[in-house]
């Protein structure tokens, strides 16, 4: 089933007329630049290895990311965060007080802060119990005014991947944007939806080097879509919106794939050894599958054991105050070393 999906008619009036700002750096684009005199950017000209601005398309970083993730650089926005990446793409295509988007709680909290941000409303369609998206309530909820479609998979806290069938039923039959967040992919078994962006022209995935690649503190978050998607995210975006040192130091972590890949395989080792032992804590009443690099369970009194944990100077996330999420605590996967310490302090706890 084809869907008949028109970019033009998603992308606000103002954005359409907008002219971009057209940086120094945006002007001049010559890459043989060793015997230049820069007087172009009223830049500071002494030496220190960050008193130029940076190159505001992210040339280098966009070729390296397009090679291993085979798309074309031309389908790529890097942005400071993938929060920063999700506002623009409201800030694109919403209307504020006219348009709507779709969320699917139990998940992700930014999608509705960045609405609220935007004055945007937020329909919220919960994960049926299996937390999985019930499609036909998110179908029947959308109206010609509502833009977006946000799907984080694997699900941020629930930890598990949304099944192929519902998304591409979603990519097909809604004629707006289906962005799937992706923060989590890299410890999924399931492929990454990013092979299907030349099939539908409607899908939208945003990845981060926060979480795999062990990089949050640099804030590089990654979009995928079409060119003429990636288009207009481009005509809106700040100009430096990711600094030098972030793009530095994004290029010297991705030339070395293979740490990357042993780091993965760790985590996945260690989080499937503290599934193990979790089965027998008493007081964890259920463990949700997880396809990511955390765990969701559902003890006795959430907040107590928080409180116990804290106490053995362990951090977790307490996350019952989130719909079909009661008593529910979400475990990071940390080093052997730290996931031994937790499992220490949850023995402890069985014998209180």
């Amino acid at each position: 089933m084809e869907n008949s999906f028109d970019i033009n008619s998603l992308v606000r009036e103002n954005v359409k007329l907008m002219k971009p700002y057209s940086s120094a750096r945006d002007e001049f684009e010559d890459f043989d630049t060793a015997d230049m005199i820069f007087l172009d950017a009223n830049e500071n000209p002494f030496q220190n290895g960050v008193n130029r601005y940076p190159d505001p398309q992210q040339s280098s970083l966009k070729v390296v990311l397009a090679k291993q993730r085979n798309v074309n650089p031309n389908q790529i926005l890097l942005g400071n965060g993938s929060d920063e990446v999700l506002d623009l793409i409201f800030r694109a295509f919403c209307e504020p007080k006219v348009d709507n988007v779709i969320t699917l709680p139990p998940t992700y909290g930014m999608y509705g802060v960045l609405s609220n941000l935007n004055d945007i409303e937020n329909r919220e369609v919960l994960l049926s119990t299996h937390f999985q998206p019930q499609v036909e309530k998110i179908l029947e909820t959308v109206d010609e005014k509502t833009k977006i479609i946000f799907l984080c998979s694997p699900n941020n806290p629930t930890g598990n991947s949304f099944s192929d069938e519902s998304v591409v039923k979603l990519l097909q039959n809604f004629k707006g944007l289906v962005v799937i967040d992706e923060a989590y992919i890299d410890f999924s078994k399931k492929e990454s939806w990013l092979a299907k962006i030349d099939e539908y022209p409607n899908l939208v995935i945003t990845q981060t080097l926060s979480k795999a690649y062990g990089l949050a503190g640099i804030r590089l978050g990654i979009c995928y879509a079409s060119a003429p998607i990636i288009s207009v995210l481009n005509k809106i975006k700040p100009p430096y919106n990711v600094n030098e040192l972030t793009q530095l130091r994004a290029l010297e972590r991705l030339s070395n794939p293979d740490k990357i890949k042993s780091e993965i395989q760790s985590i996945i080792e260690q989080r499937s050894a503290l599934l193990k032992v979790l089965v027998d804590v008493n007081f964890v009443k259920k463990i949700y599958p997880t396809e990511a690099n955390f765990i969701l369970i559902k003890v006795d009194d959430a907040n107590r054991r928080y409180d116990e944990l804290i106490a053995k100077g362990i951090v977790i996330r307490n996350r019952t105050t989130q719909p079909l999420c009661e008593n529910t605590l979400r475990l990071t996967i940390g080093t052997e070393q730290e996931n031994e310490k937790l499992i220490e302090a949850l023995a402890s706890l069985i014998k209180i």
